[in-house]
């Protein structure tokens, strides 16, 4: 027969346990439950890093036409950019004009 004092511990023991044992059920779900929080501004920040990068991409491209706007426009900040322009396509146009006369026409 096993003493009543040593029943009682045991029950004792098991009553831990089953405190600890829901502890940590409740600890978990509420790491499950921070782990959806998580996920769920993890993709709200990657949308808005892909609509920063698309916009960042327009600025940039509108910043090249307008710098190319005020070179043809006479800015003299600007003039530099606009000779290199027409240097590249005067060196184009002369390219062509070779390719036509070395091919007859």
């Amino acid at each position: 027969m096993i003493p009543p004092d040593m029943i009682k511990e045991l029950e004792d023991h098991f009553v831990m346990l089953e405190k600890k044992i829901l502890k940590y059920k409740k600890d978990f779900q509420e790491l499950q439950e921070k782990y959806r929080e998580l996920a769920g501004e993890l993709e709200q920040m990657k949308l808005k890093y892909e609509l920063g990068r698309q916009q960042n991409q327009e600025l940039a491209e509108q910043n090249k036409n307008i710098k190319l706007q005020a070179s043809i426009s006479g800015n003299p900040d600007h003039n530099r950019l606009m000779k290199n322009h027409i240097n590249r396509l005067i060196k184009e146009v002369d390219f062509c004009i070779t390719q036509l006369r070395n091919n007859g026409l």
